[in-house]
């Protein structure tokens, strides 16, 4: 049964329990591209719940198929194939495709929508459809649907009505018309425009007679035709004809032309050809036009008042029906239309650009077209005769373009200088400044080399190089500056002095002078820049006596052997001796052969009842260095008691005297010599070595940092003995062994010749030509120094920079229309005027023609084409005119006015004459009807002047840079501030007010003021202090220096480095103290005082003291007692003991010897001794004690483990002369116990621990590189040719932006200011004249003129007209448009006709938008016309009104919103208006229209009510509505008050006072009796009831209690005195007011 349930599926489960899964399709396989391959899957059976089962579970013929051909893509088919998009399908709003969505109530932004598109894989040769997989296996599918916005529906947004015309008639029943526009069309399905018209009827009243029922209507003129008289190209071939004929007849005539052609001399045939051929050009059927007059008509009609056609004109008819009216004219000469006549394009022009260049920009090239026909009588305009487009050059002969590069000069030296803050010391002394500065370079564009690069030096094509223009340059030019680096001089660092040596020969090979000296030394401990040269001196000598090279060197005494082989008593010590040198280096001893060999020395072994005395101690260092008159060298020794004598059986002790022993030493004089020596000069030319010091300039020096060398020259240097604090002594009494070299080789520097670029081109001259007589320009042209000289180089020149005057500039050819004169008046053919009244006279009104010319300003002639391009519009070629009928009077035009004397002053004339026949027609001399002299008051100017605008920025006078301190010039310190002037622009007007020129008002143009741009002041410090003592008396610690504030920086100054709260900055540096520069020092033990004194024996318990002292340690040992904390305490020797002063016989030993140490590490197990000799032996039965102590060697008691320890980084320590740049950070190591105390640093080293770290380490000091600026651009153009608010701009730019704590760059990089002021002078149009067309109604003309008015420019003033002389200059257009209209057709509607407005102006651009934000449907703007009626009976008949939108850019956004007035009765005004302020109709949400209506239901009627906004009747303010059971308003009483009834009242309940109206009595309403009690406060003789005084008085005093205690309630509590918390409470105020980031 299962089985029987299965079915097969492919790629997902059918809806059976088991069913095929199909894998997906493999590649496609196959050995060609294209259809033939094949592809295969895997398919198998499987159970709905997921598990697979046998195949033969499903029914085998439904098994789908497992391999299908297909087609191989390959590579290649990316050529053949690509996808294919469809367009975008409409917009469909996601609620119909999805119908659970809900489509919004209210649209705001849009509706979201879906569009979807077809898209397909097909072929590119045909666009035959190809399988999907194809393309796919180039690029995704594109997307088939995308989001889209369905825009709200906009509705027609109209004006508000104008208002009401006047009544269509003066009498009888007429019409009243209103209009208004429409602001914004119907967008997007919104609803249409309502009507754009009102109508109401008016009657001003009764008419008196019948109205007139007919009136003559013309209509407009036909076309422009002419009569069947041959035209001048018929009369033409005619006339040839005839010619043929006679030719044929008359040989004569050719022989009298021939007799003609004689007499005439070639000159005056000339003549008459040139005339002929100026005849030819100038006639009417000329090259240019076909001027042919011809005459056109028009329909004169009588018409009904109820626009009925009554019947065509007979001039019976006129006299029937409109015989009131005078006939208008039918008839009116006119030119034939022509249209425009172009020839072909001519071929193109070459290509502008002659040269090949891939990326460059391209050339253009151009192509003309000749007018042959011009259009004439309103015929199509001419097309334009020129059209360019761009071209790259062609062919293989092309060359390539040049290229320009940018090119460098070298950098010039670093210069520290410019980083130096203003309070800087080191302004005033410059020299040896290093570290961190600023180099310059200039760049300049060169044109590259098309040659491959060859292997000269960059110094040579440098030469080669030519300036040009740097706008040839393209791409970004090179930094002209950056940072660089001085060396700062390595000072020599020595050694301390060494001790005194012996007395030394100076030289020991030769010994015959018997000079002696003793010497010291010190040694460099540094590598100095330079060289060791500038060390100061390294050894001092001291002459002395008896001078030796080598002698003995007692190393030790050996012990002392008593005589006789005695175990004690008296005997000898043998001396250790070796030979050592005068530098204390042991030698050979056969040197000390001549030098005294020391003796053996007495000494005493005590017996045991002898005297002990301890050994010598050693001599103490010598008093003086050296013996003089007041100053002799002594040292000292001593030894002390270490046991008495027994009795008289031994050697007794001596003398306390005998203690001590003193001697003489350093006793050489205090004169110490030593060489001195000069620095060294320069090199020089050493003559004895032949030259080969050429002028290189080609070497590249100076490119790197090492100069080369060119060949071996010398310096020398000076060099003296010199006496310590006395000077100079002759050089005998230094050692001249040691006197230093004068003289020593060098390397000389090779010259470098100062390397210029050749001079760059002329800077070009003014191309154009000058329209009026324009100042001469002038040229300059410039040179480069690439390398500056060096080392006596040839100099470089003088002269970089040459300026001449430019050669005076053509003036412009000029074109003009040159006019011809004014061809006969041609009137209407007698055929079609022969009908009209004075027919019969050739006269009337006709239409002339002239030709005319494109010429030179010198009057040669050009083409035509020309004068179109470069002259402005052409002059008319016909006129109207009039041909004077007899009776007609003939008049001259007038004549110019005549001249004022002076303004204001007296009047002016101007003439005319009567011509011809006119002069004795009677009614011609009538001055009334026509006036020959006009006059009129002179004009009276009167000009004033006054500002205009803001005041300008202050600017500087232009000029140098500003001087630095002690007149150094400082680089890039532009001149900043100072006095300066700004500027207000002055205007000048007339007594019209109306603009003229400043001159007018003796005014240049602007008022002028002075001003003050203030100077930075950088940030100013103290000095450092000096540094503090080292924090550590022994290892390392650190020292501090500081500064602190004195001013703050303002007015864009440097700023201040980071200071902490107290205005300070602190720089803080790793010390090392010597552990051993200060050392106990102890005097030799006194004398034993015995406690227990055994007279006999002066032997047992006793004590020794001494004295201990914290001395300076030097080199020559312990110098000057110091204060004691100096010293370690721990170290420091014991100043008393005591001990047992041993017996006669008793065992005496020597002082113990120092404990041995520890061995490492430290540990318990292990033991430290020391030991003492027997210097006495006992007598018999006594011993000596031990002679050697142990004790446990206990870590950080008297073992200790050492490590060495390293500090932090110092700040970067920079070089005194430097300001920034490269410095050193130090730190120091440290030995350190493993108690924590350092130590000296040898107790590290004696264990060879690792040193592992680096103590020294390079670092950068961010350099403080002021802002540097370009200078001001040269002052821009105006921006307004004319008008008040023109500005002149100049910029500046950043060239290097600052940097640390740098001066930062000023805010105002541009400065303006005003232009003078020139009048704004434009073509305006006139008003348009009425509609001209001789009848009551119909088509006719309407006429404007062309005039010149003046304006300041704003556009807010419509402006002044002036003469048009002053817009002489300017090109005829009016607002932009060179096409002039001066007049247009019209239409006279007739009496009772319906008819449209004229088109309004184009509405304001308004945008698509919600919230201000553009939706991106466009803009849009709309113009209207309305229609217009004048009798009620033909409403039926008028025309639909008319609009037309069209889109535009910028366009406004616009929002709507409803707005309400004040409620008046029951109704209010509700109003939509814009949000520029516009009332109008459309635009606001109809869903959100406030209420304008609030009528009630039942009516307000009961008195003092009135109906809510909600639509309910209630009462006025001061009364409170009594309602029915039912709702319903009964009626409004005043607001009560309650009271206590008095003992006669008989009345209680709640009460009501009436206050409104006292003496109107109370009426009782039909059927309320009983339900209301009303209380009243009058009697019934109108006076007030006693007891309304006593509610007043008791309300009165209730008021008064309430009023007490609020105010005792809300006093404020006097405060305590607590004077004990002000301080406490004070807040804390720092004396810094700076910023906090200082």
């Amino acid at each position: 049964g299962a089985v029987s349930t299965l079915a097969w599926a492919v790629g997902s489960l059918i809806h059976g329990a088991l069913g095929v899964i199909g894998g997906p399709w493999g590649r496609c396989m196959g050995s060609e591209c294209g259809p033939g391959g094949s592809q295969s899957r895997a398919v198998w059976c499987a159970h709905s719940e997921g598990w697979t089962t046998l195949q033969t579970n499903c029914p085998q013929s439904e098994r789908p198929d497992n391999q299908q051909s297909c087609f191989r893509v390959c590579d290649w088919h990316k050529e053949l194939y690509d996808w294919q998009l469809g367009a975008w399908n409409q917009c469909v709003p996601v609620s119909l495709r999805n119908p659970g969505v809900p489509r919004p109530a209210v649209c705001t932004r849009g509706e979201e929508g879906l569009q979807t598109r077809e898209v397909g894989c097909v072929q590119k040769a045909d666009g035959a459809p190809a399988e999907d997989a194809i393309c796919e296996y180039f690029e995704p599918k594109p997307r088939l649907e995308q989001a889209c916005l369905i825009p709200c529906p906009r509705d027609c947004v109209v004006s508000e009505f104008s208002p009401w015309t006047a009544c269509s008639k003066t009498c009888g029943m007429g019409l009243q018309n209103r209009v208004r526009s429409i602001l914004a069309p119907p967008l997007f399905g919104g609803s249409a425009c309502p009507n754009l018209t009102e109508f109401r009827t008016c009657q001003p009243g009764s008419c008196p007679g019948p109205e007139s029922m007919y009136s003559l209507r013309v209509g407009s003129w036909g076309p422009c035709t002419t009569t069947t008289t041959p035209s001048r190209q018929a009369r033409q071939a005619k006339r040839r004809k005839n010619k043929e004929n006679k030719e044929a007849k008359g040989e004569r005539v050719r022989e009298r032309m021939r007799d003609r052609g004689r007499v005439k001399d070639p000159e005056t045939r000339e003549l008459i050809k040139k005339k002929r051929t100026r005849n030819r050009q100038n006639r009417q059927g000329g090259k240019f036009w076909d001027l042919q007059v011809g005459y056109q008509t028009r329909e004169v009609t009588c018409v009904l008042v109820l626009l009925m056609c009554v019947s065509a004109l007979t001039f019976c008819q006129y006299v029937l029906l409109c015989n009131q009216q005078t006939l208008p004219v039918t008839y009116q000469a006119c030119v034939i239309t022509k249209d425009c006549e172009v020839t072909e394009w001519s071929e193109w022009s070459a290509c502008s650009k002659e040269c090949y260049d891939l990326n460059g920009p391209k050339g253009q090239r151009t192509r003309t077209r000749r007018i042959q026909q011009f259009n004439v009588g309103g015929g199509a305009e001419c097309p334009h005769l020129e059209e360019s487009e761009p071209c790259s050059p062609q062919g293989e002969g092309v060359p390539p373009c040049v290229v320009y590069t940018w090119k460098t000069t070298e950098w010039s030296e670093c210069r520290v200088d410019t980083l130096l803050s203003q309070q800087d010391r080191r302004r005033g002394n410059q020299t040896g400044l290093c570290g961190g500065g600023i180099q310059s370079r200039e760049v300049y564009c060169v044109q590259a080399s098309s040659d491959p690069p060859s292997n000269l030096s960059s110094l040579k094509s440098k030469e080669a190089s030519r300036p040009v223009n740097s706008d040839l340059c393209l791409g970004v030019s090179p930094n002209t500056t950056q940072l660089c680096h001085i060396p700062c001089p390595v000072e020599c660092e020595v050694s301390s002095w060494s001790a005194w040596g012996p007395c030394t020969f100076e030289n020991c090979q030769d010994q015959s002078s018997k000079k002696g000296f003793k010497l010291r030394k010190r040694k460099i401990l540094n590598e100095p820049t330079g060289g060791t040269g500038n060390c100061p001196h390294l050894t001092e000598a001291i002459p002395c006596e008896e001078p030796t090279c080598y002698d003995w060197l007692l190393v030790k005494l050996e012990e002392c052997i008593p005589d006789n082989d005695k175990e004690c008593g008296p005997g000898t010590q043998s001396p250790q001796v070796q030979c050592i040198n005068s530098d204390g280096v042991f030698v050979d001893r056969q040197l000390c052969r001549d030098a005294i060999l020391p003796m053996p020395v007495l000494c005493e072994v005590p017996c045991p009842k002898d005297c002990v005395l301890s050994p010598w101690t050693a001599w103490s260092l010598c008093s003086h260095t050296c013996s003089g008159k007041n100053t002799e060298g002594k040292q000292t020794r001593a030894r002390s008691i270490l046991a008495y004598n027994a009795g008289e059986g031994g050697v007794q002790c001596p003398n306390s005297s005998t203690l001590q022993e003193a001697r003489s030493c350093n006793e050489h004089p205090c004169t110490v010599y030593h060489w001195q020596t000069g620095p060294w000069g320069q090199c020089i030319e050493d003559t004895s070595v032949p030259s080969a010091n050429g002028s290189i300039s080609r070497s590249g020096a100076g490119a790197s940092g090492t100069e080369a060398s060119c060949s071996v020259g010398m310096q020398t240097r000076k060099v003296i003995c010199v006496r310590v604090n006395v000077g100079q002594v002759p050089p005998k009494k230094c050692p001249e062994s040691l006197r230093p070299e004068t003289v020593r080789p060098c390397l000389l520097p090779c010259k470098r010749d100062c390397i210029v670029t050749p001079y760059s081109d002329w800077t070009p001259c003014p191309t154009t030509c000058q329209a009026g007589g324009a100042t001469k320009k002038k040229q300059s042209r410039k040179r480069i120094i690439i390398q500056l000289p060096a080392n006596g180089g040839q100099d470089c020149p003088e002269v970089l920079f040459q300026e001449k005057e430019c050669e005076a500039p053509s003036v412009c050819p000029g074109y003009r229309w040159k006019t011809h004169k004014w061809r006969r008046c041609q009137l209407v053919p007698w055929s079609i005027r022969q009908d009209s009244p004075g027919a019969q006279e050739t006269c009337g009104p006709g239409l002339q023609a002239r030709a005319v010319s494109c010429r030179k300003q010198d009057s040669g002639q050009v083409d035509i084409g020309v004068c179109l391009k470069l002259a402005g519009p052409m002059p008319s070629l016909t006129q109207a005119c009039q041909l004077p009928c007899q009776d007609d009077c003939q008049l001259t035009s007038w004549s110019k006015f005549s001249s004022c004397a002076a303004d204001c002053v007296g009047v002016r004339t101007r003439r005319r004459a009567l011509v011809g026949k006119s002069k004795k027609r009677d009614h011609c001399k009538n001055t009334q009807l026509y006036p020959l002299s006009e006059t009129q008051y002179c004009p009276c100017n009167k000009y004033n002047a006054q500002p205009v605008g803001n005041w300008s920025d202050c600017i500087l006078p232009e000029g140098g840079r500003v001087e630095g301190l002690l007149g150094m010039k400082v680089q890039g310190d532009i001149k900043e501030c100072g006095q300066g002037y700004r500027y207000q622009a002055m205007v000048c007007y007339d007594q019209d007010n109306r603009l003229v020129e400043t001159s007018r008002c003796n005014s240049h143009g602007y008022i002028e003021e002075a001003c003050i741009i203030p100077c930075p002041s950088d940030c100013k410090l103290s000095e450092w202090s000096n540094w503090s003592r080292c924090s550590k008396s022994c290892g390392s610690g650190v020292k501090v220096r500081s500064k602190w504030l004195r001013e703050k920086p303002y007015n864009g100054g440097r700023p201040c480095p980071k200071l902490d709260h107290v205005n300070q900055v602190y720089e803080v540096v790793p010390c090392q103290s010597d552990c051993g520069q200060y050392v106990w020092v102890a005097e030799p033990w006194s004398v034993w005082k015995v406690s227990n004194v055994d007279l006999k024996e002066n032997c047992g318990e006793g004590v020794q003291t001494r004295k201990v002292r914290c001395m300076q340690n030097t080199i020559d040992g312990p110098s000057d007692p110091v204060e004691d904390y100096l010293c370690d305490p721990e170290e420091m020797p014991l100043g008393a003991r005591e001990s047992k002063l041993p017996c006669p016989e008793d065992c005496v030993l020597s002082d113990w010897s120092p404990w041995s140490r520890c061995p490492l590490p430290c540990n318990a197990n292990n033991t430290r001794e020391r030991t003492a000799n027997p210097i006495r032996q006992p007598g018999e039965s006594k011993q000596c004690p031990p002679t050697t102590e142990r004790e446990p060697c206990t870590l950080n008691t008297n073992c200790f483990h050492y490590s060495y320890n390293i500090t932090d980084w110092s700040t970067c320590q920079l070089s005194e002369r430097a300001v920034c740049g490269s410095g050193i950070k130090t730190r120091m190591l440290d030995c350190v116990r493993s108690d924590g105390k350092s130590v000296d640093l040898k107790f590290c080293e004696e264990l060879n621990l690792e040193r592992k770290w680096q103590m020294n380490a390079s670092c950068v000091v961010e350099c403080p590189i002021n802002c540097q600026l370009s200078d001001w651009s040269s002052w821009s153009e105006c921006t307004h040719t004319c008008g008040p608010a023109g500005k002149l701009w100049r910029r500046r730019t950043v060239i290097q932006a600052s940097q640390g704590d740098g001066r930062p760059c000023p805010s105002q990089l541009e400065q303006w200011k005003p232009c003078p002021v020139k009048p704004c002078y434009s073509w305006r149009y006139s008003a348009w004249s009425p509609c001209k067309q001789g009848a009551r109604c119909g088509e006719g003309l309407r006429f404007r003129n062309v005039s010149c008015f003046v304006s300041d420019g704003s556009g807010k003033e419509e402006g002044n007209l002036v003469d048009e002389e002053l817009c002489g200059d300017l090109e005829q257009t009016v607002e932009g448009d060179k096409q002039i209209t001066l007049e247009e057709s019209c239409t006279v509607p007739c009496p009772g006709e319906c008819y449209l407005t004229d088109w309004t102006l184009w509405s304001p651009c308004q945008l698509n938008c919600v919230g201000g934000d553009d939706l991106g449907f466009g803009s849009v703007q709309v113009r209207s016309r309305a229609v217009l009626a004048q009798e009620p009976e033909n409403l039926l008949q008028c025309p639909e009104q008319e609009w037309e939108a069209r889109p535009c850019t910028d366009g406004q956004c616009y929002e709507y919103k409803w707005m309400t007035g004040s409620w008046k009765g029951s109704s209010r005004l509700v109003w939509c208006q814009r949000s520029d302020g516009l009332n109008v109709t459309g635009g606001c949400l109809a869903t959100s229209e406030p209420v304008s209506d609030r009528s009630c239901d039942p009516a307000c009627d009961k008195p003092r009510s009135y109906c809510t906004e909600a639509g309910m009747c209630g009462c006025e303010e001061g009364y409170t509505e009594v309602m029915t059971s039912d709702g319903v308003l009964d009626q409004c009483t005043v607001i009560p008050v309650l009271e206590i009834p008095t003992a006669g009242d008989s009345k209680a309940d709640v009460k009501t006072i009436r206050a409104i109206s006292p003496t109107q009595p109370t009426t009782n309403l039909p059927g309320r009796s009983g339900r209301t009690w009303f209380l009243q406060p009058f009697g019934p003789d109108g006076k007030l009831k006693t007891w309304v005084y006593g509610v007043a008085a008791g309300a009165f005093v209730l008021l008064v209690f309430i009023f007490s205690m609020t105010y005792l309630a809300c006093k404020k509590p006097k405060k305590p005195q607590r004077r004990q918390m002000n301080n406490r409470l004070k807040p804390l105020t720092l004396a810094y007011d700076g910023d906090a980031d200082m």
